[in-house]
């Protein structure tokens, strides 16, 4: 059995590199979304879940063929961001006009505030560690200031970071060690240690852009963070290094959000506002958060 392995990893690596990787395609029509789409995030069957599909506020959901659906209408006076699901398959969504982290079951599709606090600009975006431990990106986008807030899993919530610029991208790295923020604004992307309170400490920055905004942030299984750029119509591929990797036309100037799925994890879901759709790209590696469903082959 062990002289096999080479041979599946080399089977494997040549149909990767047979495919079309790095190029984007549709997944939903066109205005299928409104201009708010944002999200995204994947469940354990591959089913993609965004915002204000149709109208808004709901969250649509969209299987791997392109068949999408109302699923949620938002409580009332609440507008969802970023959406991200644990390991037991709860989907936690930032609601950004109530001040909320909301908590949705799967099952039921009821939703309930799991985190408040009303010092929040407004929560934008959503990290979550293989512990279940969420981080809040909080943009104020007049003044163009931000903070970062942890939300542990009792639903305790306290800020980490602040006196920065627009907070808005925001993930954890693979070994857990390391928070991800980027500012849409001033264009930096910026890393932090995490303590082993949850703290963060370090900061420092990754890499900085000379144009063009930022928005949603997500690594693969390598450490890879993938970051839309707002105005480019791109997605930026940088290694954890800060070096960037390549960068991938996404079939509109305004990429919001991305997300990985697919059978293996290696497709990215890219939410674009331009059009109101969604488009998916194939990539070399899966994605960190897909890698992560239990039961999941993790081989990197």
């Amino acid at each position: 059995m062990l002289r096999l392995v080479p041979i599946l990893l080399l089977t494997m690596t040549a149909i990767a590199s047979a495919e079309d990787l790095y190029v984007a395609t549709p997944l939903t029509p066109p205005h299928s979304f409104t201009p708010e789409i944002e999200g995204p995030a994947v469940d354990r069957e591959g089913n993609v879940y965004a915002v204000s599909y149709q109208t808004k506020p709901t969250i649509g959901r969209v299987t791997p063929a392109g068949l999408a659906e109302v699923w949620l209408k938002m409580p009332e006076g609440s507008l969802g961001n970023g959406i991200r699901f644990d390991r037991r398959g709860r989907m936690f969504v930032a609601d950004y006009t109530g001040h909320n982290v909301l908590l949705v079951d799967p099952r039921t599709r009821a939703a309930k505030v799991f985190a408040h606090e009303a010092r929040m600009n407004q929560p934008n975006d959503l990290a979550i560690t293989a512990r279940g431990v969420l981080y809040a990106s909080d943009p104020n986008w007049q003044a163009g200031t931000g903070q970062i807030w942890r939300v542990d899993t009792r639903a305790r919530v306290r800020l980490v970071a602040e006196g920065m610029g627009t907070t808005n991208g925001i993930e954890v790295s693979p070994d857990g060690k390391t928070l991800y923020v980027n500012e849409s604004v001033q264009r930096n992307v910026w890393a932090f240690t995490i303590g082993r309170d949850g703290g963060l400490s370090g900061k420092r920055l990754l890499r900085q852009f000379p144009d063009h905004g930022f928005d949603g942030m997500r690594c693969d299984s390598k450490g890879n963070l993938y970051i839309t750029r707002y105005g480019k119509g791109t997605v930026v591929v940088v290694a954890p290094d800060g070096t960037i990797l390549r960068e991938v036309d996404v079939l509109g100037k305004r990429p919001s959000n991305l997300c990985f799925g697919g059978p293996d994890g290696r497709t990215c879901y890219v939410t674009e506002v331009e059009h109101g759709r969604l488009v998916q790209f194939r990539t070399e590696h899966p994605g960190l958060e897909w890698a992560r469903w239990p039961g999941r082959n993790r081989r990197k």
